[in-house]
């Protein structure tokens, strides 16, 4: 009869859980609860946090830049829509699909120019508020005289433009 004699290890969070899993980067004991998965292993919650700050790189002025950016190339661009849709009608709706993300492609490229391609996901967001706002007075002024195909249009264009601006921004390959 042998006698095996084991050390049990257990969660540097939660002293009372035993396990054998360890985290990749600083190799401490963590149970199933604490592990947050990557590709290439399990990392504690310490390790993921530290490892997105390395890429969060903006600046202060980055979100002022974005934001004024994508919210005023969306006025641009809205007001465009709204005055080609009083011509084309209610084939504007399904055009309106192509255009926005059109426009969202180009404010987007505009952006990352601006901001020098820094990084955050805070940025990313506002970008993509920018994009909804600057949109926004246009679609108050159609809804003031009761345009509802402008309306409608409009709030594909806001949809749309604001998914592809956050999308190509935060480096999201479609």
């Amino acid at each position: 009869m042998t006698e095996s004699i084991s050390t049990a290890t257990y969660c540097y969070v939660h002293p009372g859980r035993e396990t054998s899993l360890r985290c990749k980067r600083c190799e401490r004991y963590i149970c199933a609860s604490c592990a947050q998965r990557t590709p290439t292993g399990y990392l504690c919650k310490e390790c993921v946090s530290q490892h997105k700050k390395i890429f969060d790189t903006a600046f202060w002025y980055d979100y002022l830049t974005g934001f004024g950016v994508t919210f005023i190339l969306s006025l641009i661009a809205s007001g465009i829509l709204a005055f080609v849709s009083a011509f084309i009608g209610f084939y504007m709706i399904f055009v309106s699909f192509a255009i926005a993300g059109g426009a969202g492609v180009f404010i987007s490229n505009i952006t990352l120019r601006a901001t020098g391609k820094r990084r955050s996901r805070n940025l990313f967001i506002l970008c993509a508020m920018g994009v909804v706002l600057g949109a926004l007075p246009i679609a108050l002024f159609q809804l003031y005289i009761g345009d509802m195909f402008s309306l409608i249009m409009l709030g594909i264009y806001a949809a749309v433009a604001a998914y592809t601006v956050y999308a190509r921004i935060s480096g999201i390959q479609l």
